[in-house]
Formats: structure tokens, C-alpha cells, sequence
């Protein structure tokens, strides 16, 4: 019996060894499946938001005249093509660098040697980058040279963009922006990505004044209708199903708060559509199917800083209130004679900037509380500071050096389709009605 005990002892002890080997073996193999689905996520999350350049892309071909359509899809295809290689090159680096500063990063420029996690964040941000810089293409519509905003693009992925975005995000290596070293809360990108781009679009239609037969020389407004609505609705439902990638996946781990961040998503995009119907009836108004649209849009632009950190009924309330400013300011912006195609400024610009507000104001664990409001309002006024002015310097620099930022009145009337691209868009209904449309093949 004695004999028995001993061997039993002693297997006991030898197999210790063997029972904490497997233990650390299966804790690392629990880690190495949490990092990948995480990647899994936060790559899916950056292809989502890559498909937000195609729902941008047919909210505004859909918005302009047939006679555009194609310049409009060319600046959305090079905004991700040309803003992907210069974020790439320089955006990475200023924006999540080593910052020492607190102003810019410094490091990571053009990366070629990173380790694997930090492939996923370059690639989901580039998505971003390209979001934040297609923002103005619509509002600019119609009257501007190509070859100028595709220069005006570049600007924003590689440097208005990822400023304002180590401001507020800081590095993911080392150093933090000064405003999220204040405690500045945007989540996925209110003001970083949306208010920056609604900013830039309001610089460039400052610059280039309205279309021909925008405004009437008694004042009066002309309103010139885009030749696709049913694009333009495509294009929405494409922008929605894409910010369920946007803002859950800014989580950057696929953790159970996905849920509710998806949630808190989509109940603003309701709720700003609906604030808008209300509003349209209790006036007497037509409830007109783009402004609906816009108001959902305007939703999902709101809810996006604070949609992790606030509950479904501040959501719903976030939501409500973008969509009444979809309703009210494009006709303020209307009587200061600005031009804006899609409404971008308001939708990105203006419910950024609230979204940015309601995500202190409704900070989950701390609501209304005046320090962190006021830290709110210092980042609202350094996006558009920084947006806005940058912006307006690069137009105005544009519009010397290439001896005007605006096509020609002949080119606008023609349009951009055949006069910037060689191309029509319909070739079956235009032909008849495009100038010189027989010297098109001879331009290939």
C-alpha cells in the first residue's frame, strides 16, 4: 500500500509540469485567436467602410445632371485610389506617429515594417482617410476642374485630415494628441472624419461661387435637379450598411459592445429621417425623398462620436436633432447664395459638429457635465479652425496657380463629362445635345 501511495505521489508531481505547459500553451492559443478575430473584424469594418465610397459615389452622380455624372464618379474613384497611397505615404505618420508633441506624429512614414496588428489599423484608417476627403466632391460639383480637386483631395488624406485627427486620436505607438490628452470623446469620427470633410466643402463652394442658373440676379433661387433619384436612394442605403462598419468596428476589438454600438447606429439614422417627415408635415411641406435621405445621413453622422458611449435613448435624441438641422439650414445656406450640390456641408459639417456636442452632453457615466461640454467645444472649434482655413488657403492658392479653380462657362454648359473626360455618361440620350461630340474619339 505504502509502494502504491508513493508511485501515485510521484506521478502526481511529475505531471504538474506537463498540466501548467499545456495551461500556458492554451492561454496562448486563446490570445492568438482573440488577435486574429479581432483583425477579422477590424478589416471586415475597413472594407465596409471602403463601400461608403460607392454610396457616396451614387448619392452624388444621382444629385447632378446627367451631363456630370461622370466627373462625379472620377473624383470618388481617385479620391480612394490617389488618398489611399498618399495616407499611405505621409497621412499614417502625421496622424499616429510618435507624438511627442502633442501636435503631429513623426514616425511611420510611407511604413514597409510594422508588426501584423498594426496592418489592420493602417488599412481600416485608410478607409477613413478616403471618407473624410470624398465629403466635399459632392458639394464642389459641376463647376470645378478635375485636375484641381483631385490636388485638393491629396491635401486632405495626407495632411488636413491626419492633423486634426493626432489632435483628437494620438498615436497608436507613442506620445497623444492635446485634445485627447484634454479627454476630447469622438468615438469614430464626428468631427475628425465628418465635420473636416463638411468643413473643406465649405471652403471650396465659398471659392468657386454657385453654379450657372444656381441664383437669379434678383436673388432668387433656382433649383437644378439631379437626373437620378433612385441612385441617390441606392446610394443611402449603401452609406447606411456601410457605418454599421464605420462605427462598430472603430471598437477595434470584436468585443460584445458591438451590439449596441450598431444599435445606437441605426436608431439615429430612423430618428433623423423621422424628425424630418415631422417637420415637413407640421409645415405643410412635400416630405421630398433627398432630404429624407440627407436627414438619415445627418442621423448617422451625429450618433458617430458618441454611439459607444451614450444610451439608445440619447441616440434617438442625437438622431432627432440632426435630422431637424437637415431640415432647416440648407435654406440658410441658401440665402447666403452658397451652393452646395448635395447639402455636405450640412449633413457632415453641421451634424458633425452636434454629434461632437451630444457626446459630451450625453456621456453615459457623466451627462452634462460642463468640463467635459466645454472640452467638446474647444475640439468642434479647432476642426473647423483647422478645416476650414486650411482648406480655404489651398483653394486660393489652387485658384492662382492654375489660373481659376472653376471651369469655363462654355465647359460648365456643355459639362464636365465630355469637356474634362472625354466621356458621356448616357451616349444613347446626349449625343444629340453635347457640342463636338464627333471629335470624342479623336481625344483617346
Amino acid at each position: 500500500m505504502k509502494i502504491i501511495k508513493y508511485l501515485l505521489g510521484l506521478l502526481t508531481v511529475c505531471s504538474l509540469p506537463v498540466f501548467a505547459s499545456e495551461g500556458a500553451a492554451t492561454s496562448a492559443n486563446i490570445q492568438e485567436i482573440r488577435l486574429s478575430l479581432d483583425s477579422v473584424w477590424v478589416v471586415m469594418g475597413g472594407i465596409l467602410v471602403f463601400f461608403m465610397q460607392a454610396g457616396f459615389a451614387l448619392v452624388e452622380s444621382g444629385s447632378v445632371r446627367s451631363k456630370n455624372t461622370v466627373n462625379v464618379l472620377m473624383k470618388n474613384y481617385m479620391d480612394a485610389c490617389l488618398g489611399g497611397l498618399i495616407f499611405w505615404l505621409v497621412g499614417f505618420g502625421l496622424m499616429f506617429g510618435v507624438n511627442a508633441s502633442g501636435w503631429i506624429g513623426t514616425s511611420h512614414f510611407a511604413p514597409n515594417v510594422m508588426d501584423g496588428w498594426h496592418w489592420n489599423l493602417l488599412f481600416f484608417q485608410m478607409m477613413f482617410a478616403a471618407t473624410a476627403t470624398t465629403i466635399a466632391s459632392g458639394a464642389m460639383a459641376e463647376r470645378i476642374h478635375f485636375v484641381a480637386y483631385v490636388v485638393s483631395a491629396a491635401v486632405v488624406s495626407g495632411l488636413i485630415y491626419p492633423v486634426f485627427g493626432s489632435w483628437a486620436w494620438g498615436s497608436i505607438f507613442d506620445g497623444s494628441g492635446w485634445l485627447k490628452a484634454l479627454g476630447f470623446i469622438d468615438f469614430a469620427g464626428s468631427s475628425v472624419v465628418h465635420s473636416i470633410g463638411g468643413w473643406v466643402a465649405l471652403a471650396g463652394i465659398i471659392v468657386l461661387g454657385p453654379r450657372l442658373g444656381r441664383f437669379g440676379r434678383n436673388g432668387q433661387s433656382h433649383y437644378l435637379a439631379g437626373h437620378n433619384m433612385p441612385l441617390v436612394a441606392l446610394g443611402g442605403f449603401v452609406l447606411w450598411l456601410a457605418w454599421f462598419g464605420f462605427n462598430a468596428a472603430s471598437t477595434i476589438n470584436a468585443n460584445v459592445s458591438i451590439g449596441r454600438i450598431a444599435l445606437n447606429t441605426h436608431l439615429a439614422a430612423c430618428s433623423g429621417a423621422v424628425a424630418y417627415m415631422l417637420y415637413a408635415l407640421i409645415r405643410g411641406k412635400a416630405i421630398l425623398m433627398k432630404t429624407t435621405i440627407n436627414a438619415s445621413l445627418g442621423g448617422l453622422v451625429g450618433i458617430t462620436a458618441g454611439c459607444a458611449t451614450m444610451s439608445p435613448l440619447f441616440a434617438v435624441i442625437t438622431g432627432l436633432v440632426a435630422g431637424l438641422l437637415v431640415s432647416v439650414l440648407p435654406s440658410l445656406m441658401e440665402k447666403l447664395k452658397l451652393d452646395d450640390v448635395v447639402d455636405a456641408v450640412t449633413v457632415h459639417g453641421f451634424c458633425g459638429a452636434w454629434g461632437t456636442l451630444a457626446a459630451g452632453l450625453f456621456f453615459e457615466t457623466d451627462m452634462f457635465n460642463s468640463q467635459i461640454v466645454s472640452i467638446q467645444l474647444l475640439g468642434i472649434g479647432a476642426a473647423f479652425a483647422w478645416g476650414f482655413g486650411v482648406a480655404l488657403i489651398v483653394f486660393k492658392i489652387l485658384d492662382k496657380l492654375l489660373g481659376g479653380l472653376r471651369v469655363s462657362k462654355q465647359h460648365e454648359q456643355r459639362g464636365l463629362d465630355y469637356t474634362e473626360h472625354a466621356e458621356l455618361s448616357y451616349p444613347e440620350f446626349q449625343r444629340d445635345v453635347t457640342f463636338e461630340t464627333d471629335d470624342i474619339t479623336k481625344r483617346h
